[in-house]
């Protein structure tokens, strides 16, 4: 229902568009908003592709109900700005009287976000880990265990936000902290170099990358900081937030560890434990694997990485995920063709790690041998392994590999 709070723009849109001025801001704060929800949503889904990233996850624990209920709102930071947006942006110029791209204004954004954008973050995120501020507004934030691309909006909802979780925020936090994601913009435009591409470009960035620092999936190399030690300062990694995320009184930054530098806030062991998780050491023998095979395409949009809102609730048919039904398919086409078992899910329980793999099959395709599988007419095809016999030759895969 929050979304009917896009009406006035998109209504503002329309009309742009009926009276052929379709460069409007308002059409481009709702593509903004699309964008950069899509870009929350690719990091989430990577972030949640076990099969890719369980050796390089930050916070080994799995995310809880308790969570997700909590982070169900997520984007009402972005309604708000968009809506914060089109007010400040009313009296500014079309963006067809605007260069598509300008290098300048791209050099003056980048001087005033290092100058003060980051400053201000650093200086106003230490403020909220005081006292009346901290016990009643941060710590809304903090109580989510696991860091992930959607406790990004919850922690700017605490500054940004009215609705949800986020219900404690005043005027005078609005007011900082949008400042902080202005600055650049603004600086820029009020020096005549603002432009199009400086507007997409800054906004999609900043959003990329604190979904890159919450995606609890180590992306940056050590090697990459050990050939370049200069880098340490310039930009953070998940493991580096995921330290003031437990911790709590140390790497209070924006992107820039360089100013816990200069406020000596910087953990002692920030740069080892990035070394240790980017190796890819973080894994563990599971105790017990449940193997299964997917039912069907629709229900193989239901996964953890696809839709939280969607993988966290009873099954039901989504009438939107039948619009993203042909790349399902395809995707199905190319887990037949090329795909092996991979881990879906896992939990821990007593002590023991349960994790849930997946056979690249679907129902109908249980018993048929992969498209590319070798035959020809004077060698007798082997039939393929039964489900049954995959488990035992998992379960003795596993139990090997605990042994070792």
């Amino acid at each position: 229902m929050q979304y009917v709070l896009y009406g006035p723009v998109v209504a503002k849109a329309a009309c742009e568009w009926r009276e052929g001025r379709s460069g409007g801001w308002s059409l481009h704060l709702l593509l903004l908003f699309a964008l950069r929800s899509l870009a929350y949503q690719l990091w989430f889904s990577f972030g949640n592709m076990l099969f890719l990233t369980r050796r390089r996850r930050v916070v080994e624990d799995g995310v809880d109900f308790k969570q997700i209920d909590k982070e169900w709102d997520w984007d009402n930071f972005l309604i708000l700005q968009a809506l914060l947006g089109s007010m400040a942006l009313y009296a500014a110029p079309s963006l067809k009287e605007l260069p598509l791209v300008q290098l300048k204004g791209c050099i003056v954004a980048l001087l005033v976000h290092v100058g003060v954008s980051e400053p201000l973050f650093y200086v106003a995120h230490r403020c909220f880990h005081r006292g009346y501020l901290y016990a009643h507004f941060h710590s809304i934030h903090h109580s989510s265990p696991v860091p992930q691309p959607m406790t990004v909006p919850l922690r700017d909802a605490v500054f940004f936000s009215l609705a949800g979780p986020a219900g404690f925020a005043t005027p005078l936090e609005h007011l900082v902290l949008s400042a902080v994601m202005a600055a650049p913009l603004l600086g820029a435009f009020a020096m005549g170099h603002g432009s199009v591409s400086l507007v997409y470009g800054y906004v999609l960035i900043f959003d990329s990358l604190r979904s890159m620092g919450y995606s609890n999936v180590e992306v940056l190399p050590a090697r990459l900081f050990d050939a370049l030690p200069v880098l340490r300062y310039l930009i953070y990694s998940p493991t580096y937030l995921s330290l003031h995320h437990k911790e709590k009184n140390c790497n209070f930054c924006l992107f820039m560890p360089v100013f816990d530098l200069l406020g000596k806030t910087i953990h002692n062991k920030a740069w080892d434990l990035h070394k240790e998780i980017s190796s890819g050491g973080n894994d563990r023998v599971p105790d017990f694997v449940f193997l299964a095979h997917v039912v069907d395409v629709i229900s193989s949009m239901h996964v953890p990485f696809v839709f939280r809102s969607v993988s966290s609730m009873p099954f039901t048919n989504y009438f939107f995920l039948l619009l993203l039904w042909p790349i399902a398919f395809s995707v199905m086409l190319l887990m037949w063709a090329f795909s092996k078992t991979f881990l879906l899910s896992f939990y821990n329980l007593r002590g023991r790690l349960h994790q849930t793999w997946v056979v690249p099959r679907y129902g109908f395709q249980v018993c048929s041998p992969s498209p590319f599988s070798p035959s020809s007419p004077s060698t007798p095809q082997r039939k393929p392994r039964s489900l049954g016999l995959r488990f035992v030759a998992v379960l003795l895969a596993v139990r090997q590999g605990g042994h070792q």
